[in-house]
């Protein structure tokens, strides 16, 4: 399919064909793979209404997945919804495109969308595979189409790294946008929105790894895993998180 991007979110009174991209499977979002259908199936339980589906499928895509900075890929596969839940492991952009192709599963319009955030808790290793910018560019989020608008959710953070950081969980109601802890468990500052790109039909790698390179020149972020040994027993929220 053609891949639409638009610089907020896409019209909600669309009808009809106006919607097809968004609803669509890809090669990326392949919610019809047998791997995806059992994931949804699992999640959903006996949820029967759209909202409740949505929420049903944002906890399993946030705390069934773990969050992994260290082995991010800019290899395609790495990015199929169906490869997302056989790693059980992602970053922000793979989760959520594995959530926005859940939701499609259960029929309801999904488009993913990229902000920068400027990150206040850190670990030493991640900042220095960053090339000590505190600033995460192309932040992933899934915006779903629930009761005639859209709402933006960031699944990317699992429960445990949230509480091993003593950061608030992001919650998700299928009212409300939930995208960025703004303040840790503390009451301090953690997370600022610094500006949103827009939403695309379909997860935009290329756009993603084009600013990886970009904004972290030469690091090993931009690089990814391919170009470093990454121990699968490195866990990283077993670290211990930075302050400013």
């Amino acid at each position: 399919m053609n891949v639409v991007h638009v610089p907020g979110l896409p019209e909600a009174s669309q009808a009809g064909s106006g919607l097809d991209p968004y609803l669509s499977p890809s090669w990326f979002l392949d919610y019809e793979s047998p791997r995806v259908q059992r994931f949804v199936r699992e999640a959903i339980g006996d949820a029967t209404d759209a909202r409740a589906r949505a929420v049903r499928l944002f906890y399993a895509v946030r705390d069934r997945i773990r969050y992994d900075p260290y082995r991010i890929s800019y290899e395609a596969e790495a990015y199929r919804a169906s490869q997302v839940i056989e790693d059980g492991y992602g970053w922000c952009v793979s989760k959520a495109g594995l959530l926005a192709a859940c939701a499609r599963a259960v029929g309801i319009a999904s488009a993913i969308g990229l902000a920068d955030v400027v990150n206040h808790l850190n670990t030493e290793k991640l900042r220095a595979r960053m090339g000590g910018v505190d600033i995460f560019y192309d932040h992933g989020y899934a915006a779903l189409l629930l009761d005639g608008r859209w709402v933006k959710a960031v699944p990317a953070f699992n429960i445990e790294l949230c509480e091993r950081f003593g950061v608030r969980p992001t919650d998700f109601d299928g009212r409300e946008d939930a995208l960025y802890q703004e303040h840790d468990a503390h009451g301090r500052l953690h997370m600022q929105y610094l500006a949103d790109h827009g939403t695309w039909s379909d997860l935009p790698l290329q756009q993603v790894r084009d600013d990886m390179l970009r904004h972290y020149p030469g690091s090993a972020f931009s690089a990814g895993a391919d170009s470093a040994v990454v121990s699968t027993q490195d866990r990283f929220e077993d670290e211990t998180p930075l302050q400013g």
